[in-house]
């Protein structure tokens, strides 16, 4: 399942930098404050309220935060490889280099879980995870990541 409708062109971050896992969290933040015209710390604050309920550390070296912000139009997606992984306290304790921020409108419910699992399962793929790593063209990410899976799925 492609990630189109979840991410722009423009939320593609091919070589962030950052060196903590806070320090990711706040460029993601930034960036999404961008995209989105909110205050950047009001969503790096539903970040990290999220993170301290349990990492988003999903293991493999991704990670997925997310929240859900009042005054949020539509659900917003952000996707960031890292140039040097961080700790991210991850579930496998690896070092995390690839992030996908979602962020949802308060009340979005059943959509917001929908698009979590549908990033949840691109990444899961070894293949897009492999392709995603191997460049640093925000072009290229982005046509990875909105690929019909149809075409090579079994």
């Amino acid at each position: 399942m492609a990630l189109a409708g979840l991410l722009q062109q423009n939320a593609i971050i091919p070589a962030m930098r950052a060196n903590s896992k806070k320090q990711l969290l706040q460029e993601l933040a930034g960036k999404a404050s961008k995209l989105t015209g909110l205050a950047e710390r009001e969503i790096f604050d539903v970040i990290l309220q999220r993170e301290r309920l349990g990492s988003t550390g999903v293991g493999n070296g991704i990670a997925i935060p997310h929240g859900k912000i009042a005054g949020l139009p539509a659900i917003v997606g952000l996707f960031a490889r890292l140039e040097t992984p961080v700790d991210f306290e991850a579930l496998d304790d690896q070092p995390v280099d690839l992030a996908f921020l979602l962020l949802a409108p308060e009340g979005a419910g059943a959509d917001h879980l929908k698009a979590l699992s549908r990033i949840a399962r691109v990444l899961r793929d070894q293949d897009m995870v492999a392709k995603l790593r191997a460049t640093d063209s925000a072009t290229a990410i982005y046509a990875f990541l909105n690929e019909d899976p149809a075409s090579n799925a079994a």
